[in-house]
């Protein structure tokens, strides 16, 4: 299957005070050896959070987990096949009067495309996406 990580799993687990290898270890625990990556637009979000730190010693806290989070997992970049899933899944949704974020929209295309799940802490966003197989983590669900 594998697992596409979203973002604010990550947060998550970095708020609950679990090292990236341990949440990766709960991962594998979890799924087994399951293939882990991370959309390209995560890493962003994971960047972005660095970069929006109230401290220089959060930002650094932040910036070391999130380098050490994305050298242990392989970062996907987004590509045509990717936009064709995409624009579908947006379309769709349109038309029945929902609205799914655009970086959630490409981060569930990519797992669609690979046929994997994609573990969420938002797991109302991915929800939304037909046919995707979302977690939860933290498991609230």
């Amino acid at each position: 299957m594998g697992l596409v990580i979203d973002s604010t799993a990550f947060i998550s687990a970095e708020r609950e005070g679990l090292s990236v290898v341990a949440f990766l270890d709960a991962l594998q625990r979890r799924f087994g050896d399951e293939e882990v990556i991370v959309s390209v637009l995560s890493a962003g979000e994971l960047l972005h959070g660095v970069w929006r730190a109230s401290t220089p010693a959060i930002r650094a806290v932040r910036q070391q987990f999130v380098e050490e989070a994305l050298a242990r997992t392989w970062v996907r970049n987004v590509n045509l096949n990717t936009a064709r899933i995409a624009s579908h899944v947006d379309a769709r949704a349109r038309a029945a009067g929902k609205v799914i974020p655009t970086t959630d929209l490409w981060i569930g295309s990519t797992a669609l495309e690979l046929s994997f799940a994609v573990v969420t802490a938002n797991y109302r966003h991915f929800k939304m996406i037909p046919g995707l197989k979302v977690v939860s983590f933290p498991r609230k669900r």
